[in-house]
């Protein structure tokens, strides 16, 4: 996916609060945020033997995706969908919709198929915090994330199977099963920079 630092940050709506990892007030940096800036950047400008601190790389954005092929059938699908991914990500999602006509799976240009958010800043890396210390955790044979889900650019797509493996989804109140893709998108000039800062930054990676 292609770094675009000129969109503009999303509108946001009240978080639900996940229990094992409090989101912060206001007024507060996240914690991983914080350490980012106090621990991480340092240690990469070692690692890289960076000049400039701002050739660091850094998070980006995270888009969160969660498509809805039956929504080209019935588009009272995609309420639940949307539902959920705000109550997963905390921001108010975005309806996708087909680009162009695919004959062969009865998708007409401009259909609704799915919801996506974008996430920046602070809700950026709370998710992102949460992602690697609470859900992936939750993970039925959780063994780690691959290391080959990069895409040649410094930005990394994880699939995940199940809303149900995040707190804020109350389990009595699901219709199905849904999935959803995580692009987390950083300003790393490769893909093994990027994959550095991902594992500072806490992501489990499996062993080679």
């Amino acid at each position: 996916m292609a770094k675009d630092k000129k969109d503009k940050k999303g509108g946001a709506q009240e978080e639900q609060r996940a229990p094992e990892v409090a989101r912060h007030s206001a007024k507060e940096t996240p914690r991983l945020k914080a350490r980012f800036r106090k621990e991480i950047a340092p240690t990469l400008m070692k690692e890289f033997s960076f000049k400039n601190p701002m050739a660091v790389p850094h998070l980006h954005k995270i888009v969160v995706n969660m498509g809805m092929g039956e929504a080209t059938q019935n588009a009272k699908v995609l309420d639940p969908a949307v539902n959920e991914l705000g109550q997963i990500t905390g921001q108010k999602p975005v309806v996708t919709r087909a680009k162009k006509s695919i004959a062969a799976f009865k998708v007409r240009a401009g259909q609704s198929i799915g919801a996506m958010v974008t996430l920046r800043g602070d809700r950026m890396y709370e998710f992102f915090d949460r992602l690697v210390n609470v859900v992936l955790p939750r993970v039925r044979d959780f063994r780690g994330v691959s290391t080959k889900s990069f895409d040649g650019r410094g930005n990394y797509t994880l699939g995940l199977h199940d809303q149900l493996i995040f707190p804020e989804i109350d389990y009595a109140k699901v219709d199905k099963q849904k999935g959803m893709n995580v692009t987390i998108v950083t300003t790393a000039a490769s893909d093994d920079q990027a994959r550095t800062l991902l594992r500072h930054l806490g992501m489990p990676f499996r062993p080679n």
